[in-house]
């Protein structure tokens, strides 16, 4: 366990535990947290022998967002209020652009940057007594990493305002069925419901983890024709891959393959 004031990483076997920290304001986000957890991103990123990055705060709430009394006395009204909204979308693209699959665990407040955090991970687990949203338009602000963009390709337009112009907060079991999230739970469930859910993503090899999630990212940002050359340049590195032969090799010799990550 990497512990310091704003985020712990516990490397838990194949999977990467990443806390928020800061339970005494609802693990709000400040930009000493961000960099750090961009570190964090980065070296989970590059270690072999991690297979899945959990995200998920402290005390039973995910992240209410950028801590106010920060973005009051560090940025509003000044020249640098753009800063903290370039560094979060930077973070939050690299969490969301990362190899490396992740899952946010959500209980009590989502909201905000917390919200956007959760947007940019690959997949949502939720308690079912969550509250989820972006919640900015109640304060009169506007979502800087990723909501206008992440969002609507989630969800579709329609939702999309729903959720950023009412600010109105999900439940986890909401959620679920908004297509906003992956699965909701009772709070007494939820620990099993995650680490089963993990169970899937960490027996798959690493190479084609990172390729097909790669693939699957740029799936809505160009044409047909573009995307069938990549979808054939996948299959040929599939079937050119040390793994791709193993997973063959496995199936018909009726054994668990056993992966390279190449």
């Amino acid at each position: 366990m990497i512990d310091t004031d704003h985020i712990l990483l516990e490397k838990d076997g194949e999977v990467a535990r990443v806390w928020l920290n800061r339970p005494h304001k609802k693990n709000a986000v400040t930009v000493e947290l961000l960099h750090r957890l961009d570190e964090i991103i980065v070296e989970v990123d590059n270690d072999p022998n991690l297979k899945v990055l959990v995200l998920r705060g402290v005390n039973n709430t995910f992240c209410s967002g950028f801590d106010l009394d920060e973005l009051l006395s560090d940025f509003i009204g000044t020249t640098t209020a753009m800063d903290v909204a370039v560094l979060s979308a930077k973070v939050c693209d690299r969490l969301y652009s990362m190899n490396t699959p992740s899952v946010a665990v959500l209980e009590g407040y989502v909201t905000a940057g917390g919200f956007e955090l959760m947007i940019s991970c690959d997949f949502a687990i939720a308690a079912d007594e969550a509250r989820i949203g972006d919640f900015h338009i109640r304060r009169a602000l506007f979502g800087g990493a990723g909501p206008i963009y992440r969002l609507p390709r989630m969800i579709g337009i329609r939702k999309t305002k729903e959720l950023m112009l009412t600010g109105k907060l999900l439940s986890g079991i909401e959620a679920v069925d908004f297509d906003l999230i992956n699965a909701s739970a009772p709070a007494e469930d939820l620990d099993k419901t995650v680490e089963e859910f993990i169970a899937n993503l960490t027996d798959k090899s690493p190479f084609m983890m990172k390729l097909t999630k790669m693939c699957i990212d740029r799936g809505l940002d160009a044409d047909i024709q573009s995307l069938m050359v990549m979808e054939h340049l996948a299959v040929g590195n599939a079937l050119q891959s040390e793994d791709g032969k193993e997973g063959v090799t496995a199936f018909l010799e009726k054994r668990e393959p056993k992966w390279v990550g190449r």
